[in-house]
């Protein structure tokens, strides 16, 4: 009998390296999706005010009043009426988690548009060569792409971004079938407590935590750069030079960043059956310590790659409620100490006189909890 099938998207980013004439329409359909979404926002604002409807027009109703419409692919406009009205959606429906639709500015830096493959008689859109990408109206893309999908892969859809430093970047996702694989069921053995450390990125049930990558050398010379950059005249030509230094540097920091988080949640999804992570709201933590470094770590996109490679393999990942008493709890006798202070780092148990290491304690807690949780809810699984 065969195992039943699931669909998976997989990313391949890759550096696009476009001719002048290339950059120069990569330039236009950026502005025309920025302005597009802008107008249409508006629009949608002003009938929902008059009528009390929601309706947002069709990229063709603009085209008549805005003729530079014409000059790019309709195919990335039309996915801006898409985006919009899915971000509408969606905060119609999750309010207090998604926001409303902003507007767009030239000056964001969030420079990029999305083109769906089209399958038509004579062949696919958009199809990956030996040199590149061959994209509508912007013909063969040049581009280094470190990695190939294999044959079985179907392109679904394509987002052209470019970065603050002026670098240009496709994101290709592709779609394919693969068997589910089979679930496996946890064990105290093979379950791995993570629990966040401001400082440390986090500590494991173990009382291990992570190599960190080398930033410390990268902010030291961030600070240099700016401190340079507030003495010199904005809008000169060293100004501006610097303030490429500047990008490319933050640039470096990111990738160093998401480096180490994509290898460190590959690592632990490899070598553990299942991983009990604690449901912090890292934005409001962050407006509580009032420090970036909450933020700036990477801790939420850590949680997001390690639940999606653990799931890849039919592994569990378990978040554990922030209002549940992980840190408070003895793991040896299960005492709450409710007494306890939010700076103590190590505290005697009233229970039984252990000396208890508050980061590695709410670690083991976090697994024992997070297992006690998963077995819970399979029961009323089988059950129902």
């Amino acid at each position: 009998m065969a195992g039943k099938r699931e669909t998976r998207h997989t990313v391949i980013k890759f550096r696009l390296h476009p001719s002048a004439e290339q950059i120069e329409l990569m330039e236009k359909t950026f502005g025309c999706c920025r302005w597009l979404w802008n107008q249409m926002l508006s629009d949608a604002q002003e009938f929902y005010a008059a009528t009390d409807q929601h309706y947002i027009p069709t990229p063709a109703r603009y085209k008549q009043g805005a003729p530079f419409l014409k000059e790019v692919d309709s195919q990335p406009l039309c996915t801006v009426h898409q985006t919009l009205r899915k971000a509408f959606l969606d905060f119609f429906r999750a309010p207090s988690q998604f926001g409303y639709p902003q507007f767009k500015a030239k000056k964001d830096k969030k420079d990029s548009f999305t083109v769906y493959c089209r399958q038509y008689r004579t062949g696919p859109s958009i199809y990956l060569t030996d040199k590149g990408i061959q994209m509508p109206k912007l013909g063969l893309v040049p581009a280094v792409l470190h990695r190939r999908p294999l044959h079985w892969w179907s392109l679904k859809l394509v987002t052209v971004s470019k970065t603050p430093s002026g670098k240009y970047f496709c994101s290709a996702s592709f779609g394919y079938e693969v068997n589910a694989p089979e679930r496996i069921a946890p064990t105290p053995e093979r379950t791995l407590g993570l629990n966040y450390s401001l400082s440390r990125f986090y500590v494991d049930s173990r009382g291990r935590s992570p190599e960190l990558p080398a930033l410390e050398q990268s902010r030291e010379k961030l600070a240099r750069l700016q401190s340079r950059l507030a003495r010199m005249e904005p809008g000169s030509r060293n100004y501006e030079k610097q303030l490429q230094r500047i990008r490319l540097l933050h640039e470096h920091m990111a990738n160093q960043r998401r480096d180490f988080i994509h290898k460190e949640s590959r690592r632990i999804a490899n070598a553990w059956d299942a991983v009990c992570v604690r449901e912090t709201d890292l934005a409001a933590l962050s407006r509580k310590l009032k420090q970036g470094g909450v933020t700036d770590a990477g801790f939420g996109l850590f949680r997001a790659c390690l639940k999606y490679k653990l799931e890849r393999q039919g592994k569990a990942y378990i978040t554990v409620s922030r209002l549940a008493p992980t840190a408070k709890t003895c793991n040896r006798c299960g005492h709450v100490h409710q007494q306890l202070n939010a700076h103590d780092k190590r505290w005697i148990c009233p229970g039984c006189g252990e000396v208890v290491t508050r980061a590695v304690n709410t670690a083991q807690n976090l697994r024992d909890m997070g297992l006690a949780q998963f077995h819970s809810q399979t029961k009323e699984t089988s059950a129902a």
